[in-house]
């Protein structure tokens, strides 16, 4: 077995924080920090090294926000940030993406989709719901001075990894985009690395970002590529 998966939570409403303690705890994760506000979160985050952080956006004193960025200024040693909102279309939750959280879920989630989202961040993916994290980026993309930009050359990619790209912001997952492409899944997954390493994004979340604020992909347009070998 591997180590045990290690979270954070932090919200300054206690009993969601209990209610996510106790559904992780029951499906064996280890709780190992709680915060009421952002620079708690990013005390415990400093103090217990996790490996997720579950992240209210909308918190006293450091918003979620602030705390994710501080947060994430650790490079590849920072845990992956999960931003938790009430709403499924909110500016904040597109500035978080943008600054490198993992994903996103409302706090009304199931306890199994809870449980699930913690293991796939953990194991270095992004946690996309497709047709909400598009709807959210086509709204907000280019269209607020107040978030952070992420400033790419889209130059270093190669056609068929420029295709990838503009697909995988469509919403596409590995399987789709090699039904879409003709290719293998693993073709797929090798294209998807590489773009985030040339990139030197964090997650497919970070590269959804790219495509829209690069103009690669056009909020809107259809945004689709031609098979090709």
């Amino acid at each position: 077995m591997g180590e045990a998966l290690r979270v954070v939570i932090a919200d300054d409403q206690a009993l969601v924080r209990t209610g996510f303690a106790m559904i992780l705890a029951a499906e064996g994760i280890d709780v190992v920090g709680e915060a009421a506000d952002g620079a708690q979160a990013v005390d415990e985050v400093r103090r217990t090294r996790p490996d997720v952080v579950l992240m209210d956006i909308r918190m006293p004193e450091v918003d979620g926000l602030e705390a994710t960025r501080r947060i994430l200024s650790a490079g590849s040693h920072a845990p992956r940030v999960i931003i938790l909102t009430t709403f499924d279309l909110d500016r904040y939750v597109y500035a978080a993406l943008a600054a490198g959280a993992s994903g996103f879920l409302l706090k009304d989630v199931s306890p199994e989709h809870l449980v699930a989202a913690v293991r796939l961040v953990r194991s270095g993916d992004a946690l996309l719901a497709p047709s909400i994290t598009r709807r959210l980026i086509e709204r907000f993309a280019r269209h607020d001075d107040q978030r952070p930009t992420l400033h790419r050359d889209l130059s270093t990619l190669t056609p068929r990894e420029l295709d990838v790209l503009r697909l995988l912001a469509r919403g596409l997952s590995n399987a789709e985009l090699a039904g879409r492409l003709q290719v293998s899944d693993a073709t797929v997954k090798t294209h998807v690395t590489r773009i985030l390493s040339k990139l030197g994004l964090r997650d497919r979340a970070q590269a959804i970002v790219v495509a829209y604020e690069t103009g690669l992909v056009v909020p809107g347009g259809a945004g689709g590529v031609e098979s090709v070998t």
